[in-house]
């Protein structure tokens, strides 16, 4: 637990005696960090979810608080201990809180009344009209740093000068990370020093160690009680202040720490007091870099805006701890580390914005430890970052990795990467077959996506990703030259696409089941699931589970068989893998729009009712965490993806304005993972519910790097009159795209910055002309193909 002080006195325990006057003119060559904000991105937050969190976050530490600019206790993963400044495996400090005291009034600094969003910074404002002064509490996070630093600038709107103290308290609680004591991480009582400048804080039973100072000498420092936090301790710093009338004065404070050494700790501490001012200007030249890349542009200004920032939430997440690895945390404040499948469907998101860096070392990651835990091609799903695994891997991971593999060695057309992590493909699927099908039907029993007790049979979402990695291995198996394995692998997906057509549709419900498996299974399941929909009020729901079960028990079958029972989102998988017929995939598309609210999909349908039509209002969560009720961008996204995949740009559409109208709903500039304001605050499987429709889908781009060729088949949104696409990173190529469409009038320029790479340009069949550049023109079929090479290309319907 944390206790802000709110103004209240201190209790001193130590006082130290270095006492003198802090002059407004003193030490105030330093730049203001709010320079640097002043033409950066930027968007306000709601009054309404002041009190609700924010991140600030580098590869190393980030930070987690609210809005307002409390600390209060956060999360369920260690309940309350979720947010505060951590430095993976560790945590340092809760939070820290800091106050005016001036002709009386306390002006404490949790109550703000603005708070702003930057890619690479945050701010919060508070206001004290008595005193007719405004307050700014800048804060970012350095890149590769172990630490955060925090400007106070203080206006003094009044036409006198003003005396007072100012008070910084931190408080510190280093303590292990989730699952901690797997690893012998066991938490030691925090002691505090202090070096004439900053507090020191150790962990007595660890070298782990926390500091905070100002580049100004304190008046006073004082340690006092934490009562909330056993093996805690709080320290604060307080200095005395002159504002002359008119004036700003700006107090500057890092956070620093290791888990490692003193030596260490004081090195990041020095670095950042040092050199604040162009560590900020760095990481804001750097993301405006990552703008830059994969540039949207598109009629829809609120679409566009959120896809630019979710780049920037997918580097708030990214998670370095040297001694194991770098890869993508799943969410934040309570999933930091890292996940199989949140990794298996952001990282195609990422590729797509020009994150192969990140890419590539989260693949490393995961791949190195699933061989060292498992050692048969079992992907994991959640280790913690001390190393700690929770979780060896649900069934659906390991399939999803191989077709993650396919897809990144389509982007970089690396034939080392691939033949790095084939031998780890090939081992999975022997393991998925031999190890999890018991009945040999080529469809492995076990939990995917949907963790409901008891759902662990042949789960729609596992055969889907299952078909799919053996169609993706089948391919990779060929580009390594092994013919035989490669027919093998054909033939496996072949017939994995034939039975999940034949086996898994239900024509009464114009869907593919949640599962096959036995009567006896089923009505166990209908029975829980009866009491769920009967304790959420869906009484639609239990009447249909109610039918399904007599209808079980007057036609048994002793042979398992496909069941409907919750309407889960993964019966969409088929259609995100475009296995399904078409036939069926349009009825189950068009099925799939009950189960939606305003904000998206259902994770599971029986837990829609009429109201989700048109609610849009906050998400009421249970008080012990849960996703029972939840719509998520997830399942939102594959809709999206599986939309496009049978010719329908406008419904795919509809469900991405669905995820946007979350976008900034609670947290400026991100997406919660709950949709609109639950869960996680940034969720990294975001990207792949955006980037995935928008660059592979909607404009079309089809990477073969491996060829050193890229295939542009555009699908545009009827409402998509015009819309670009700039500098997408293709091995090592980039590629630009213009695209517009006025009346039928169709006009397309590509431009690449390899002339060698041949670009193959696809569109419906017409009487086009080349504006600009060489190209074969071909047909096949209704389509109209063109395949040159050189810098641009751009092509017009004749007139």
């Amino acid at each position: 637990m944390h206790s802000p002080m709110q103004g209240t006195p201190l209790r001193p325990i130590l006082l130290l005696t270095s006492i003198f006057l802090i002059a407004a003119c003193s030490k105030q060559t330093v730049q203001p960090i709010s320079r640097l904000l002043q033409d950066s991105d930027s968007i306000q937050g709601k009054l309404s979810y002041l009190e609700s969190p924010f991140v600030t976050a580098g590869d190393r530490i980030y930070m987690v608080g609210h809005q307002d600019g409390s600390f209060p206790p956060l999360g369920w993963h260690i309940k309350g201990e979720m947010g505060g400044i951590w430095d993976h495996p560790i945590k340092l400090m809760d939070g820290f809180d800091a106050e005016m005291i001036i002709n009386g009034h306390v002006m404490p600094f949790n109550k703000a009344s603005e708070f702003v969003n930057y890619p690479f910074a945050n701010k919060h404002r508070f206001e004290f009209d008595e005193e007719d002064i405004s307050v700014e509490r800048i804060q970012f996070v350095p890149d590769g740093k172990q630490g955060v630093f925090v400007q106070y600038v203080i206006h003094n709107n009044s036409k006198e000068t003003k005396t007072g103290k100012f008070q910084f308290n931190g408080q510190t609680d280093l303590r292990p990370t989730w699952l901690g004591e797997r690893t012998n991480m066991i938490d030691g009582k925090d002691e505090a020093t202090f070096d004439g400048k900053k507090w020191v804080v150790k962990d007595v039973s660890n070298p782990w160690f926390s500091i905070f100072g100002s580049e100004q000498t304190p008046d006073l420092t004082l340690t006092h009680e934490n009562p909330n936090a056993a093996n805690g301790v709080s320290n604060t710093l307080i200095y005395e202040i002159e504002l002359p009338a008119e004036s700003n004065f700006i107090l500057n404070f890092t956070i620093a720490g290791s888990y490692t050494s003193l030596e260490d700790a004081k090195k990041n501490y020095t670095s950042i007091q040092n050199n604040f001012y162009s560590l900020a200007q760095e990481k804001k030249e750097r993301y405006s870099e990552l703008a830059s890349k994969t540039k949207l542009t598109i009629p829809d200004k609120d679409l566009e805006q959120a896809f630019t920032w979710l780049k920037y939430n997918c580097d708030w997440l990214v998670r370095t701890i040297p001694e194991i690895g770098t890869g993508i945390g799943a969410g934040l404040p309570d999933y930091p580390w890292w996940f199989g499948v949140d990794s298996e469907y952001a990282l195609k998101g990422y590729m797509a914005i020009g994150r192969e860096d990140i890419v590539e070392k989260t693949i490393q990651l995961l791949d190195s430890v699933s061989m060292v835990l498992n050692g048969n091609g079992r992907i994991l799903h959640e280790m913690s970052t001390n190393g700690a695994v929770f979780n060896e891997g649900n069934i659906n991971e390991t399939p999803q990795f191989a077709s993650l593999i396919w897809e990144i060695y389509s982007w970089n057309g690396d034939k080392e990467f691939l033949k790095r992590y084939f031998p780890t493909v090939q081992k999975g699927l022997d393991w998925l077959l031999a190890e999890n099908d018991g009945n040999q039907n080529l469809f492995p029993d076990g939990f995917g996506m949907m963790e409901i007790h008891g759902l662990n049979s042949e789960m729609i979402d596992v055969a889907s990703y299952t078909q799919k990695a053996f169609a993706d291995a089948a391919q990779m198996a060929s580009e390594l030259e092994q013919p035989e394995l490669a027919k093998k692998y054909q033939a496996l997906a072949d017939t994995l696409k034939q039975k999940i057509n034949d086996e898994f549709w239900s024509d009464p419900f114009g869907s593919y089941a949640d599962f096959i498996g036995t009567d006896e299974q089923a009505i166990h399941l209908i029975e829980n699931a009866i009491i769920r929909a009967d304790t959420l009020n869906k009484p639609w729901a239990v009447k249909e589970l109610q039918a399904t079960k007599q209808q079980i028990l007057d036609h048994p079958s002793n042979q398992p068989r496909p069941f409907v029972l919750y309407h889960n989102w993964v019966v969409n998988t088929p259609m995100e893998m475009g296995i399904a017929d078409s036939s069926k995939a349009f009825t189950a598309l068009d099925n799939a729009k009950k189960f939606t609210n305003p904000f998206g999909m259902f994770v599971t349908g029986i837990d829609r009712d009429e109201s989700a039509g048109k609610d849009m209002g906050s998400f009421k969560g249970s008080k012990v965490f849960s996703y029972t009720g939840a719509v998520m961008t997830l399942p939102t996204g594959v809709q999206a993806v599986a939309e496009n995949n049978y010719g329908r740009p406008d419904e795919a559409l509809d469900y991405l304005k669905r995820m946007t109208r979350t976008f900034s709903y609670a947290i400026p500039g991100s997406i919660y993972e709950v949709s609109p304001d639950y869960g996680m605050v940034t969720q990294a499987w975001n990207i792949y519910a955006f980037a995935f429709p928008i660059v592979r889908q909607f404009f079309g781009i089809q990477p073969m790097a491996q060829h050193k060729t890229v295939k542009i088949k555009p699908q545009m949104p009827s409402s998509w009159g015009h819309a670009s696409l700039e500098n997408v990173k293709i091995g090592d190529n980039e590629i630009s795209i213009w695209y517009e469409n006025k009346d039928g009038n169709l006009q397309m320029k590509v431009e690449q910055t390899n002339p060698n790479w041949s670009v193959i340009v696809e569109l419906p069949q017409d009487d086009y002309q080349i504006v600009q550049g060489e190209a074969q023109i071909t047909s096949s079929g209704n389509r109209t193909i063109f395949t040159g090479k050189g810098t641009s290309l751009e092509i017009s319907k004749k007139q």
